[in-house]
């Protein structure tokens, strides 16, 4: 099936240029926004943010640049003058100077996205204009203040109360579906076959975020097998010919696949949320299911193992040559044992699931042998527990004191594999 370009649907189908004519107004973008910012008629600023957004659809990336860079300085706060407020606040914290220093410390910019976002369909546009910026990032990062101060509204305009939640199935509309298939994160869906088989069956679950701005378009979704017992296989819950289960029977959720959408959304987090909802609604349709855990990917299992030079069992796994008892070892090490620099899991799923309030359950080796399974972490998977009791205690104990949460089971592996392997920092005990 073919797949979707993100940037291309957002122009072609969500805001199409003809929308959003430039007329005959011949100024710059960025004398277009001066105009806007000082505009106090509805319909003229509405006409302007129309233009402005007709205007960068048409501009080259380095054009975008310098727009991008218009906005950074020109639009930035004026310090001195913030300072000078500051000072008179310190001196007399009246409402009027508490004002003054509020107005003043907040970037001209931030007002600009506001009355741009007042244009239908803008979210869109400002979610589109968002991903240019974040790919300015890597070379410009001085850039790093416009697009904090995106950011921030984003966040306000995508607040779980904007959010619903939709079941996606095998009768959703075609348009969604191939949405679907072309966001697909985790395990590439390779066709219509392979989608239905992860929709139709009485045992399988897809739920979604959306936004009513963007109503075609999926903010994050998730996949959901029901099962008995909690899987080790990635193979076994997705096999072509595996005999499905009625869904009374099940009394096991496994969230396997978790995928963000919108790249322009990057660092607006809407997992947590959909977790839980999904969770709630699950158990309202389904007393039965008492065990809600994750099939979830390492990825960056390999690239830690390479770091540890000299670690024969390390060499063994890369190669593909370590027992399962060796292989799982190792990985219960790196979930437990390898941080950032700020104290952190160095596993981006870990510091997601670990942040929720889930628990490192158990680790499976030969879970996900696809080439990407193998090339991120040698074919090794984890489940996350969510004990909906534990959560919060967990969230608390992570995010404070960035302790692990983890079964015995998984911290028996690694005392197990003590003898014969280098020295690592202790592990934090926290409570099953």
């Amino acid at each position: 099936m073919a797949r979707t370009s993100f940037l291309g649907d957002l122009v072609s189908n969500l805001y199409g240029l003809s929308r959003w004519p430039l007329g005959g107004d011949r100024r710059s973008i960025e004398d277009l926004c001066r105009a806007l910012l000082s505009s106090a008629g509805e319909v003229a600023g509405l006409r302007l943010a129309a233009s402005i957004f007709g205007r960068y659809q048409q501009m080259t990336t380095e054009e975008k640049f310098a727009f991008f860079t218009f906005l950074n300085e020109e639009l930035d706060v004026d310090a001195a003058k913030v300072a000078g407020l500051a000072q008179a606040y310190s001196e007399d914290p009246s409402t009027e100077n508490f004002s003054a220093l509020v107005r003043a410390a907040e970037p001209r910019r931030q007002e600009l996205f506001r009355r741009l976002h007042e244009v239908p369909e803008a979210t869109a546009a400002l979610v589109a204009a968002r991903l240019d910026l974040l790919d300015m990032l890597r070379d410009h990062p001085e850039l790093k203040r416009t697009d904090m101060d995106l950011v921030h509204l984003l966040r306000s305009w995508f607040n779980r109360g904007f959010l619903t939640i939709q079941q996606i199935d095998w009768n959703t509309s075609a348009t969604l579906l191939e949405k679907v298939v072309a966001y697909e994160a985790v395990h590439e869906i390779h066709d219509w076959d392979d989608l239905r088989r992860r929709l139709h069956p009485a045992d399988r679950r897809c739920f979604a975020f959306f936004h009513p701005a963007m109503p075609d378009e999926p903010l994050i979704f998730v996949e959901v097998a029901l099962t008995k017992g909690v899987p080790g296989s990635i193979q076994g819950l997705l096999a072509d010919e595996r005999e499905a289960l009625a869904a009374e029977e099940a009394n096991t959720a496994v969230f396997y696949s978790i995928s963000n959408c919108q790249k322009g959304l990057k660092g607006i987090s809407f997992g947590n949320f959909l977790i839980k909802q999904v969770v709630t609604e699950l158990s309202q349709e389904l007393p039965g299911l008492n065990t809600f855990v994750t099939l979830s990917p390492m990825p960056g299992l390999n690239r830690w193992l390479k770091t540890l030079d000299g670690d024969a069992k390390a060499a063994r796994l890369l190669a593909g040559e370590a027992s399962e008892a060796e292989a799982e070892a190792l990985a219960a090490r790196y979930l437990l044992e390898a941080r950032r620099p700020d104290g952190f899991p160095r596993d981006p799923v870990a510091r997601f699931h670990l942040g929720n309030g889930a628990i490192i359950h158990d680790v499976h080796a030969g879970a996900d042998i696809s080439e990407n399974g193998m090339n991120q972490s040698s074919g090794m998977m984890v489940n996350y527990l969510y004990d909906r009791g534990q959560t919060e205690k967990n969230h608390e104990a992570f995010t404070g004191e960035k302790k692990i949460a983890a079964s015995r089971g998984v911290r028996g592996k690694v005392r197990s594999d003590r003898g014969g392997t280098p020295a690592t920092p202790p592990v934090p005990e926290t409570a099953d």
